[in-house]
């Protein structure tokens, strides 16, 4: 069954209700006002239905049309964005880009990048896949991805380029039994409590040698630190995720006789290795190699 009405229809009625009459819905669309109400009153008719009323000068909307052009809105913008998006594609643009990045790397600096990246090519989809610092380089291989942000363990090549150092953080929750030992602590004295570590999930748990707690293991860097805000354990954590629960007092840094702070050093790739690179993969790299905060230091 065909539709009655078309889109082109529906396009000239909102223009109608939104700019206020026939006469402007005209010149916005280029064409010639009894074109405009001759559109408009063949929706009406094929509808069976009133969709507008004169008040006054202007046509309003009546109870039914309104409702009406209430749901074919979003869809007259959902085929303007096709059209527009065909457009892009023939001209060479990017429909999608794929864009890996290890868990680790700042939420915040994250999410302003991509903001970024879509005010400048808001016809370009983003596909984000994060990862742990443990995948292993086997299986980065074998996703999509057009632009990725990992830790040195996974570009054993060497491809890409530094970016930031990401720094880890010895801490337990203020009432667990490391903090009423003397300090300063040392591997003994941690060895007694499980220590919580972020792995990927089919990474398979090795215990550590010599130690008389197993790790617990987890794959997200959430569920870890609740862990340890729970007391289940302690463990090293971004310090950059955890930097309002220190200062709410749920996590304490433990007083370590080495090694309080780990650094590691998050790279970015790109897999287009032919110049020149697509607009968009040079927009997106851009955006990330742009001068990291001031608390990344370079090794």
């Amino acid at each position: 069954m065909l539709p009655k009405s078309t889109l082109e229809q529906w396009a000239l009625l909102q223009s109608v209700v939104d700019l206020g009459s026939f006469a402007l819905a005209a010149e916005a669309s280029n064409r010639s006002q009894s074109s405009v109400s001759y559109n408009v009153g063949l929706l009406q008719q094929r509808l069976g239905i009133e969709l507008l009323r004169p008040e006054g000068r202007r046509a309003v909307l009546t109870q039914e049309g309104e409702l009406l052009l209430a749901q074919m809105r979003p869809l007259l913008r959902d085929f303007l964005t096709i059209e527009q998006r065909a457009a892009a594609l023939k001209t060479g643009q990017r429909a999608r880009i794929d864009l890996v990045v290890d868990s680790i790397f700042p939420r915040d600096r994250l999410f302003a990048i991509l903001r970024q990246f879509q005010q400048q090519h808001p016809l370009t989809q983003v596909h984000l896949a994060e990862v742990l610092n443990s995948e292993s380089p086997a299986r980065l291989a074998e996703r999509p991805a057009d632009l990725l942000v990992l830790t040195r363990n996974q570009d054993p090549q060497g491809n890409g380029q530094w970016l930031m150092n990401i720094d880890f953080v010895a801490v337990a929750h203020p009432q667990h039994p490391l903090h009423t030992l003397p300090a300063p602590l040392g591997s003994a004295q941690l060895s007694l409590y499980p220590l919580i570590k972020i792995v990927d999930r089919q990474q398979p748990a090795i215990p550590t040698p010599g130690a008389l707690a197993e790790s617990w293991t987890f794959t997200t860097i959430e569920a870890a630190t609740e862990a340890v805000v729970h007391g289940v354990g302690y463990g090293w954590l971004p310090e950059e995720r955890i930097t309002p629960l220190l200062r709410r007092g749920e996590l304490k840094v433990l007083p370590l006789s080495h090694g309080v702070r780990r650094a590691t050093a998050l790279h970015l790739i790109i897999r287009q290795q032919n110049l020149p690179w697509d607009t968009e993969i040079a927009t997106l790299f851009t955006l990330f190699s742009a001068t990291p905060p001031a608390a990344a230091t370079r090794q």
